[in-house]
């Protein structure tokens, strides 16, 4: 599974260029927490660290994943800055949090990006291994893709996974999404491919 983040100097630098203004016909609202069934999708907190860094530090987790583990202290600021940044800005990722619905424990996280004209959005997400089979990943990306439709004006939202990632590829399938492309990559200094998914927007959304 695939996430490509900011890392937190380059959200910053986001913020600096003005990408903080609402979706062009859209309100500034806050639309998290939402809940589907078994998972809470919510705002990262400093609290989340330690289970944050646990399945981070994950090296099986991370093997197709576009993140890299961190020391706490940069994770830490990663957090607290996804705890406030503004959310489905143009030309922006940010990243969200997964959390159980019984106890909100913090069990994974979500990235979104919004092209820069606004016109689609992309989704990566990372679970931690100790909550994957119970389909909670599925629930989570389903969320965030109606999240993404109630509260911008994408008419798609793409995923990318690596080839070899098999679990990621079967996640996208269920969630609804159709692979579109299939191209030649480069990922950590090694050639891979690279399949594409992609979701129409509702008609009447």
């Amino acid at each position: 599974m695939i996430v490509r983040e900011l890392r937190p100097a380059e959200i910053m630098k986001e913020e600096q260029l003005g990408m903080d203004q609402p979706a062009a016909g859209r309100p500034r609202q806050e639309p998290l927490p939402r809940q589907r069934e078994g998972v809470i999708l919510r705002r990262l907190a400093i609290t989340d660290l330690a289970d944050f860094q646990a399945y981070r530090h994950d090296a099986e987790l991370g093997r197709y994943q576009g993140w890299s583990a961190v020391p706490d202290e940069e994770a830490a600021v990663f957090l607290a800055e996804m705890s406030a940044i503004p959310l489905l800005q143009p030309g922006a990722w940010t990243q969200i949090g997964i959390a159980r619905a019984g106890d909100d424990r913090l069990i994974g996280d979500i990235g979104l990006f919004l092209a820069p004209d606004g016109g689609h959005a992309e989704i990566g997400y990372t679970l931690s291994r100790a909550a994957q089979g119970r389909g909670l990943a599925t629930l989570a990306v389903r969320e965030a893709i109606a999240l993404v439709f109630e509260q911008t004006a994408a008419d798609h939202v793409i995923a990318v996974t690596d080839d070899r990632n098999a679990p990621s590829i079967r996640l996208l399938e269920r969630a609804g999404l159709h692979r579109v492309a299939t191209d030649e990559a480069m990922f950590r200094g090694e050639p891979c491919v690279e399949h594409t998914y992609a979701l129409a927007r509702p008609s009447g959304s």
